[in-house]
């Protein structure tokens, strides 16, 4: 099912979504702590996505090594990494924290050409560079600050890279077997969210913020970006390589700094910002000229 060019696009949508997720997560995190918050946002996408499968899931058609592995995945993506985000979205902001998170593609690419046996062109290999460069640079002033901090603190993000690059080549293997993005984001969705409400609900926790309204709404609707971003990250992954879709969808924090000006406008343009993000989206026009 290769269709390069709407894999382009898929991953563009997906990028779009995780970006805006990230600058939604800093707001609602102001009022409900990030375990109490992730049990709200994954359920929200899980019910969306169930409202979805009696019209593109067809029982005939389910392959069941595919769903072991799709469930397998659902234990640590989304659940791991949203818990991982949220928490290194309090700490460290939106900005840094997607930041960190855009260098899963030096996690999947490997694991691609490992595991798939997808070949690299050297227009992809400078496009893959040039994307996790611009993303890296976007902030090159704050690294110092927050490593200073203790690299517990980089672990987090970095952590949520890593699941996030290497869960890539693993639902493409899925994928393989049985061509249905929905049902893989409904299968590990719905492990996720087994997941989370399991761990929000043990006892002893002592949070130091409880129920918000507003803040269950803003983590609804970070569910509902992120689940987007993530079905369309499956269906491009259906549709084209891990070497090309993972750097693209890696560019999101591009997003994220673009929605962050727009709204609290603390982001200053430079001439290195600017060369960040010069180099982020050539870095995509290589992907997608390779």
């Amino acid at each position: 099912m290769a269709n390069h060019p709407l894999a382009m696009v898929l991953a563009l949508f997906s990028t779009f979504g995780f970006g805006a997720a990230f600058v939604v997560t800093d707001f609602a995190l102001r009022r409900m702590p990030p375990r109490l918050g992730a049990a709200f946002s994954i359920p929200t996408s899980t019910l969306s996505f169930w409202c979805l499968t009696p019209f593109l899931i067809d029982p005939a058609d389910v392959d069941v090594e595919a769903a072991g592995l799709f469930a397998g995945v659902g234990v640590l993506f989304p659940a791991a990494v949203t818990l991982l985000n949220f928490e290194s979205n309090r700490l460290m902001g939106p900005n840094i924290a997607g930041a960190l998170g855009g260098l899963a593609p030096v996690f999947a690419v490997p694991a691609a050409v490992l595991l798939l046996g997808e070949q690299l062109r050297i227009l992809q290999l400078c496009g893959i560079a040039a994307v996790v460069v611009g993303v890296m640079l976007m902030y090159r002033g704050q690294w110092q600050a927050f490593a200073a901090r203790g690299p517990l603190l980089l672990a987090l993000p970095l952590s949520a890279a890593a699941i996030r690059g290497l869960v890539q080549p693993a639902i493409k293997l899925g994928l393989q077997r049985w061509h249905n993005p929905i049902a893989a984001v409904v299968i590990g969705y719905t492990v996720s969210s087994v997941v989370l409400m399991l761990a929000a609900l043990v006892p002893g926790q002592r949070f130091e913020r409880g129920f918000d309204l507003r803040g269950a709404l803003g983590f609804a609707a970070v569910g509902l970006c992120n689940g987007s971003a993530v079905l369309s990250m499956y269906a491009a992954l259906d549709r084209g390589p891990v070497t090309l879709v993972a750097p693209v969808v890696a560019a999101y924090p591009l997003v994220t700094l673009l929605i962050s000006f727009a709204v609290s406008k603390r982001e200053r343009i430079d001439a290195p910002l600017t060369a960040a993000v010069t180099a982020t989206v050539g870095g995509v026009v290589l992907l997608l000229l390779g």
